[in-house]
């Protein structure tokens, strides 16, 4: 297995991806690999993905048809300035814009992609998703009215916060941050290895025509003074 972490001339960078095994995934991943034939090996591999798999990219395609995809968006939109919040909430506490302002308004800025965690953790997309063990925080549509209020760029998620936990949640959240654009990137891994709650992220998709979502390769670089608190 890769590292998590890494450094690099001073700086700290930590590899936020979940590593996706074909052999143990609850969704769609299959490879095919071949040999193209010829007296030199020319193998490939044919992907069989769901564009949600891992940790993965959302844009505003995967909620209405009228909005953009993968490809139709800048490079810029993939990447920037992170915001970092670890939320000390109660158990199933629906996140609200007052919960935000009190974490991180003192120090998000327009473009910023915030990242949103709690101690409550479970492993989405699971048989104990939405089960009595799961005890994560929720959004919904007041914390979306502030995120849009404030220019959020992305939001994303580390196990601690659900984002499907109902219709009446996860509708109006992704009306309200996905009309303007924003982006959520989720399975977010590694999260405690950051030493910093402000940073640069990038989680750039492939630039496929059409496609609602893609796995991404996410990292923080820790130590950028221009992409370091205000």
């Amino acid at each position: 297995m890769p590292p998590k972490e890494y450094s690099m001339g001073g700086l700290h960078i930590v590899d936020l991806t979940k590593v996706l095994d074909p052999n143990t995934e609850s969704r769609r991943c299959r490879l095919l690999r071949f040999n193209t034939g010829g007296s030199i090996p020319d193998f490939h591999t044919i992907m069989d993905l769901t564009s949600h798999l891992g940790t993965h990219c959302e844009c505003p395609y995967h909620h209405d048809e009228n909005w953009p995809s993968v490809a139709e968006l800048p490079l810029t939109n993939f990447l920037g300035r992170a915001v970092y919040a670890v939320l000390d909430l109660p158990a199933n506490h629906q996140i609200t814009g007052d919960d935000l302002e009190k974490a991180i308004g003192s120090r998000m800025l327009p473009g910023d992609t915030v990242i949103l965690d709690s101690p409550h953790k479970l492993p989405p997309f699971t048989p104990a998703t939405n089960g009595p063990d799961d005890h994560r925080l929720v959004v919904g549509e007041d914390s979306a009215r502030w995120l849009a209020a404030h220019g959020a760029q992305c939001v994303g998620f580390g196990d601690g916060v659900s984002i499907e936990d109902s219709n009446e949640n996860v509708k109006p959240f992704h009306d309200i941050l996905m009309a303007q654009n924003c982006l959520f990137l989720e399975v977010l891994q590694n999260l405690e290895l950051l030493r910093t709650d402000t940073f640069f992220i990038s989680y750039a998709p492939l630039p496929i025509i059409g496609l609602d979502s893609c796995p991404v390769r996410v990292y923080a670089i820790e130590g950028l003074p221009q992409f370091s608190r205000a």
